[in-house]
């Protein structure tokens, strides 16, 4: 059983396919994502979007974390993620796939043990990794007076 405190997004409807994001716990503003035309009118940026940033900003913070831990004091770090959406056997969209750009803004030879780095900052990116290995996502619906209407009570061992 874990003590670690979950991590909780809450999502509200605004209208149509707009959906405010809140970071419980967090002292950071909420987010807005939509859906792309026809379903939306892209006035956020859409779920895939937000699942590849996430994918992008923890591998970037995973490579700082690793050349500090080197003492290297790199400049401004810079990084892209890109991905298509593909139809599954059953017609599905889904990324099967994505490439991230990690740039360096030295060359190379200005890192202190590098190869090291390189070797072992993905390992310590939280989201990759559990992107990479899957996720079992367990899904309940409630009703408004809190009946389950879709599957189980989680267990602490879930969360």
């Amino acid at each position: 059983m874990s003590t670690a405190t979950p991590i909780t997004v809450v999502l509200e409807q605004e209208q149509d396919f707009v959906f405010r994001l809140h970071f419980e716990g967090l002292d950071a503003p909420d987010v807005l994502s939509d859906e792309g035309a026809p379903l939306g009118h892209d006035q956020g940026p859409r779920p895939s979007h937000l699942l590849l940033a996430a994918i992008v900003n923890c591998l970037s913070a995973s490579l700082l974390f690793a050349l500090r831990k080197y003492k290297n004091a790199p400049g401004r770090l810079r990084a892209s993620i890109s991905a298509v959406a593909e139809r599954n056997a059953d017609g599905r969209l889904r990324l099967p796939r994505a490439l991230a750009t990690l740039q360096l803004p030295e060359g190379s030879a200005d890192y202190a043990h590098l190869e090291r780095v390189l070797a072992t900052f993905e390992d310590f990116c939280t989201v990759t990794q559990s992107v990479r290995q899957g996720i079992d996502v367990q899904v309940e619906v409630r009703d408004a007076q809190g009946q389950l209407l879709l599957g189980q009570a989680p267990t602490e061992a879930v969360l």
